[in-house]
């Protein structure tokens, strides 16, 4: 199965494109924060190029802006071609299937007001999970496990 799912920030604006086949194309690149620290005590960021094509593209080139955070789905593809010097280039990209917005309004506007060309940074520390809380009863939940159980067949949901 061939299939990633990716949250990160946008490092650059997207660039749309159209195909010769008269189909939409976008490029961009999302940062994606490792998460594990290095042996500076800082999070590295890996930085994948991706594609998304036809009304994909045409949502990320309409919605999403440099420095957005973006969550998306897809497929790893690896392609090659032959450079001008005659040696043999690949290029592995991901291939854009679906896309989310990450986080609320206001750090979308804030993150599309920037004029700044650097990369903006993605958080330092990873994201916590945060837990709800139930309520876990006392009981044991298998206190009448080898017990008999009387059900009639209007019971059963089949």
């Amino acid at each position: 199965m061939n299939k990633i799912i990716l949250v990160g920030r946008l490092t650059r604006d997207p660039e749309l494109r159209t195909t010769s086949a008269g189909f939409n194309t976008v490029n961009f690149t999302v940062a994606v924060n490792r998460n594990f620290k290095n042996k500076d005590g800082n999070y590295d960021a890996d930085f994948l190029p991706c594609v998304a094509f036809r009304q994909t593209a045409d949502f990320i080139s309409k919605y999403f802006k440099k420095g957005n955070m973006i969550c998306l789905d897809g497929r790893v593809q690896v392609r090659n071609y032959d450079a001008q010097d005659g040696t043999k280039r690949y290029v592995t990209e991901v291939i854009v299937e679906n896309v989310e917005f990450v986080g609320g309004k206001n750090d979308s506007m804030n993150s599309t007001t920037t004029t700044d060309n650097s990369y903006i940074d993605a958080p330092s520390e990873p994201p916590i999970d945060i837990v709800p809380e139930f309520d876990i009863p006392d009981s044991d939940p298998y206190e009448n496990y080898d017990k008999e159980v009387s059900l009639s067949d209007n019971d059963l949901p089949f």
